[in-house]
């Protein structure tokens, strides 16, 4: 009888020691960290509230709400009006490079740039039209569409960054994150002062920045996240309770041209499964 206590208090003893130091099902783990680069379709401006007077950015835009979901903790360096030249030089000469923000721990990079470079900020309005056709001229008659050649530039910049971010965080996943859309076949003048052509041509622009984006994605270890097929419905013509974009009299707290607290809501919840 002596033996076999012994055998049975060494089985637990031995039992013991090996729990003590083998990590059981429910250790916690580490959160994710993630960083949010780009500028104001991520940012949120004027989305309140706001934690970025300089960048116009808010504490309930998209990343915000995707790390949420995620349980991730979160590095938002997203500014409204940044262009790629703001990854790697200080905006308005102090506001750190955004790329600055990748760790060699990082885990997540999110990444929406790329319509400040094609001044797609002052398209827009130069597009307005007081009185409706043929009172005016249409802007898609007198602007250049030069925007397939930009986008060769823009393509190449991003693509460094994201391989910037390879180098810094060698173990991060990258998501080129898209614009919404704004705009469907079809514009809704006069409710929105942009005549329908011209509505069509400049969501033809925001298209092909997605596209520049998706492609970037696939061929420098990326994933591209769409953000304007899951808004087509939810754009500046849709009724004021499904937008998740405004339109230039906003109808929630939202910069005109950009997306509201429901847009930041629903795109937070696709980039959070895209990521998950």
């Amino acid at each position: 009888m002596k033996h076999a206590r012994w055998h049975v208090g060494a089985t637990i003893a031995a039992t013991a020691a090996l729990l003590s130091v083998v990590p059981t099902a429910h250790a916690e783990e580490d959160p994710l960290t993630m960083v949010a680069i780009g500028d104001s379709q991520a940012a949120g401006p004027l989305i309140f509230t706001q934690n970025s007077w300089d960048c116009l950015r808010s504490d309930d835009n998209w990343p915000s709400q995707a790390a949420t979901e995620l349980g991730a903790t979160l590095t938002d360096v997203t500014c409204s009006g940044a262009t790629t030249s703001d990854l790697t030089g200080k905006r308005f000469g102090y506001i750190a490079p955004q790329l600055d923000a990748v760790q060699p721990d990082t885990d997540i990079v999110t990444i929406t740039i790329g319509a400040n470079d094609l001044n797609l900020g002052t398209l827009v309005p130069s597009c307005f039209n007081p009185l409706p056709a043929p009172f005016g001229v249409s802007c898609k008659s007198w602007h250049a569409d030069t925007y397939d050649a930009q986008l060769v530039g823009v393509g190449d910049r991003v693509a460094a960054a994201v391989e910037a971010v390879h180098q810094k965080a060698a173990g991060a996943r990258v998501f080129l994150v898209g614009y919404f859309q704004y705009w469907g076949k079809t514009g809704c003048y006069p409710v929105d002062p942009v005549w329908s052509v011209d509505a069509v041509w400049i969501q033809s622009i925001f298209n092909r920045l997605n596209a520049k984006l998706a492609s970037v994605a696939a061929t420098h270890g990326a994933t591209y996240v769409d953000l304007a097929g899951p808004s087509k419905d939810h754009g500046v013509c849709a009724p004021i309770a499904q937008k998740w974009v405004e339109g230039m009299i906003p109808t929630s707290d939202a910069a005109p041209y950009h997306p509201n607290r429901a847009g930041m809501e629903h795109g937070g919840a696709i980039v959070a499964a895209a990521i998950d």
